[in-house]
């Protein structure tokens, strides 16, 4: 039986050399994990407008996509993970607050590894640390 096959969009949002990161609740999947904002792609939308959808609802802010920084697979026990991630930037100097994320930051590439991540945005961090 083939894996569900879930596409998720995450924003890489760069502020003064700091990057916006998010904690998942507690009763999310992968609970307490840092990632970069973002969710699930609906059938019905493009990974833009989930993105937008996305920023709105987790972070209390609208953004504007920029460029497809890359784009990954990641296996995990009964589903594969498609994230799709977009350079962004918060639009007309609004503040983003933890409006149904457990908590955020705003953390220089080398901290990431102060984090714990899920396996699936590795990558994104690494690309980003091969940047600066």
């Amino acid at each position: 039986m083939p894996k569900e096959v879930i596409r998720v969009v995450a924003a890489v949002i760069e502020h003064e050399g700091r990057y916006l990161i998010t904690q998942r609740n507690a009763s999310a999947v992968l609970p307490l994990l840092w990632e970069f904002p973002g969710g699930r792609v609906e059938s019905d939308e493009s990974e833009a407008d989930a993105l937008c959808r996305e920023a709105r609802g987790r972070i209390g802010v609208d953004v504007e996509v920029g460029a497809k920084l890359g784009e990954h697979v990641h296996e995990y026990p009964g589903y594969e993970v498609h994230l799709a991630m977009f350079s962004c930037t918060i639009v007309d100097g609004q503040q983003p607050y933890p409006a149904t994320v457990n908590d955020l930051r705003w953390v220089t590439s080398r901290e990431f590894l102060d984090y714990d991540f899920p396996p699936a945005d590795e990558k994104t961090m690494n690309k980003l640390l091969m940047r600066n």
